[in-house]
């Protein structure tokens, strides 16, 4: 809330009705992505002004809520790489969180959201971080896809600053070392856990772990390896963007596990199974949250993924809020939701009601509120608006506790959320739900 109460925000003045068909949005901020763009416009920024200035609180964007201009944060999101795929789904569920909240307003104003793209790689997402930051201004950024991406913008970026980063597709065990970087996706320590579970429960007492050199996949895989209890037979990286995995493939082959754990991203899993099926091994298939998609499937040739188990990251599916999302969501662009959608969905929302609840526009404000938000102590609320209904004129961040599409949130003191995961066996060359794991 704003100190000052000449500015503060009247939420009941600006409530406005639900549906995003007729909304009128500030133009580079909704859209429906397609394949390989962002979703926010031709520069990929999200609003034509950029300049950080336009975000003091007492000027441009952050004007207390005085409805004169828009609070503009940050997102820096894989467009491109080895992750667009998810980077795709984060932009999308991007949106759908932005028309929701400007539906309502916050205090008469407009969120925004600039998209830099982090080209799936540390250096990149960094650049992308620093123009945000340093150019743009924005004391809040959303980001990013890939643990090592996020972990390399807070230690050369945000680490020593009032700017919170909360990232939106990061799931490596390390990134709970570093309670200051906030991310909506559960760490990976329990679905390490739920992989080594499942392959001793389907019989194997050998396993070749074959990870991509960055922080998720050594994440991960210390996570795995001290959760298995049987023999790694082979456990070793591989490298990001390579045309050809032969070798690595070869060597899970002479490794004499038949029980194969990928760790990596959904193009280097795509050429390793192809070139694993040209060369007829065959193995029990494992794999972690990355290596899934539709590209997999419609790259790799059919029935040669049969069988394989997948341990992802899943929204509350259950949830009433998650269904209304996934409704919308596939009405919008013709397919289901997946997690990474409902996690950048949740970011959106989160960080707006922080904004919503900070006293004013800044990176320390709003270090005070972002956590409180989704603290189980306030409130339940399941949607941008009945949290600004619920705050009325008066409230404080402490008497909301809003309930996440993809689950409770509530980040704990290293900024990890309560989080579900999701157990896939590929059958028919479909991936196929076969259980659930809480965290």
């Amino acid at each position: 809330m704003v100190s000052d109460d000449t500015n503060r925000p009247n939420r009941r003045a600006v409530l406005k009705g639900a549906g995003i068909a007729g909304v009128a949005l500030t133009a580079g901020c909704i859209s429906t992505p397609e394949d390989g763009e962002n979703g926010s416009g031709g520069d990929g920024s999200g609003n034509d002004s950029g300049g950080g200035e336009g975000n003091d609180s007492e000027s441009g964007g952050g004007n207390g809520g005085s409805g004169s201009g828009p609070y503009t944060i940050g997102m820096v999101d894989s467009s491109t790489g080895s992750l667009s795929a998810f980077g795709q789904r984060n932009q999308r569920g991007k949106d759908l969180a932005l028309a929701r909240v400007n539906e309502v307003g916050i205090g008469g104003s407009d969120l925004e959201i600039i998209v830099e793209d982090s080209e799936s790689q540390s250096q990149a997402g960094v650049s992308a971080a620093q123009k945000l930051v340093n150019q743009d201004g924005v004391p809040f950024v959303i980001g990013a896809v890939g643990s090592g991406v996020s972990l390399a913008i807070y230690q050369s970026v945000v680490e020593g600053t009032d700017v919170v980063q909360l990232s939106q597709n990061s799931t490596s065990p390390d990134l709970t070392d570093y309670p200051g970087l906030l991310r909506m996706s559960p760490t990976g320590e329990t679905q390490s856990a739920a992989l080594a579970d499942i392959i001793a429960e389907d019989g194997h007492d050998s396993v070749a772990v074959t990870w991509i050199n960055n922080d998720y996949g050594q994440g991960i895989t210390d996570a795995f390896t001290n959760a298995w209890e049987g023999e790694v037979a082979f456990n070793n990286s591989h490298d990001q963007g390579q045309s050809s995995y032969s070798s690595t493939v070869s060597q899970l082959a002479n490794s004499g596990a038949d029980a194969w754990l990928f760790i990596t991203y959904q193009p280097e899993f795509t050429t390793m199974a192809q070139e694993a099926y040209s060369s007829g091994y065959e193995a029990q298939f494992y794999g972690a949250d990355s290596v899934q998609g539709p590209d997999v499937l419609s790259n790799t040739p059919e029935g040669s993924l049969d069988g394989m188990k997948l341990v992802t990251p899943s929204a509350a599916v259950d949830q009433d809020n998650y269904k209304e999302f996934a409704s919308t969501f596939e009405e919008e662009y013709g397919e289901s939701p997946t997690a990474w959608s409902a996690y950048a969905y949740d970011c959106v929302i989160t960080a707006a009601l922080a904004v919503a609840t900070a006293a004013e526009f800044t990176g320390a404000a709003l270090q005070e509120t972002v956590r409180e938000v989704t603290r189980p102590d306030g409130e339940q609320v399941t949607t941008f608006q009945q949290a600004m209904e619920a705050l009325g004129e008066d409230g404080s961040a402490s008497d909301i506790d809003y309930q996440g599409v993809s689950g409770p949130i509530d980040f704990d003191e290293n900024g990890d959320p309560v989080g579900y995961l999701q157990i896939f066996t590929v059958e028919n060359h479909e991936y196929t739900s076969t259980g659930f794991v809480e965290s």
